[in-house]
């Protein structure tokens, strides 16, 4: 996932330093483009499984036919060949794309009865690979991990471990997904998608993420694992928060 590249100290110098790769890689689905992504190297089976299923083309993986993977190109063939995907937006434009809005209702909701300790969540985060210049994902389930990823993107890394998870027969309601970086809308999306019922990070959410999953049932955990751990969004599903 890296490469070694030189470069020129400030101060003078040359030295070597670890540089992440980035492929662009093309997704078609029954022979028409989807989108293009840029992704860390490798684990490509895993990212378009869970990619798939957070923007709804498939509802598990046995909806797939087959996946080709190349170097720069990901070709999947569905059971059903007619079966036309389109990217998913949290986002939606109004009238004449001048007004933008969130339609919650076209989201999933929640449905979990899952209820986690603060330690299980710090555990979680304490879990995710030392920050450096990859996002890092992981699933918790009891406690433990159960799927760990990273990649150029926080978004593509969730996406791979939801993927893996899925390959798994994985219970995704019975899980904590634990983040590095900004929880965003798009993540608390594919979350819902997933039906995975808390979201922690060790950073903040955005306003836009605490609204959605307020109206969602997600709970939502900020800096988790420091002095500052907060509950944004359905404090119930986290327990022994004290007074």
């Amino acid at each position: 996932m890296f490469k070694r590249i030189a470069c020129i100290r400030i101060g003078g110098g040359e030295i070597v330093r670890d540089a992440a790769e980035e492929t662009p890689v093309a997704v078609f689905v029954n022979g028409r483009h989807l989108t293009t992504v840029a992704l860390s190297p490798g684990g490509f089976r895993d990212f378009i499984t869970g990619y798939l299923y957070t923007e709804e083309i498939i509802r598990s993986p046995g909806e797939i036919e087959s996946v080709r993977i190349e170097e720069n190109r990901i070709s999947v063939l569905t059971k059903n060949i007619f079966k036309r995907g389109s990217v998913k937006k949290t986002i939606l434009s109004g009238c004449g794309g001048a007004v933008s809005y969130i339609d919650t209702q076209k989201l999933p909701i929640i449905d979990s009865d899952l209820a986690v300790t603060v330690p299980e969540i710090e555990a979680a985060v304490a879990a995710l690979p030392a920050p450096g210049p990859l996002d890092a994902v992981a699933l918790a389930e009891g406690g433990r991990i159960v799927a760990c990823a990273e990649d150029l993107d926080r978004h593509n890394a969730l996406d791979r471990v939801i993927g893996r998870g899925l390959q798994n027969d994985l219970d995704f309601s019975r899980t904590v997904a634990a983040c590095t970086g900004t929880v965003t809308s798009e993540m608390v999306r594919k979350c819902l998608a997933a039906n995975i019922p808390v979201l922690a990070s060790a950073g903040s959410p955005t306003a836009l993420a605490v609204e959605i999953a307020d109206e969602t049932g997600l709970a939502i955990v900020g800096s988790a694992g420091t002095p500052e751990m907060a509950v944004y969004a359905h404090e119930k599903r986290i327990t022994g928060m004290g007074a």
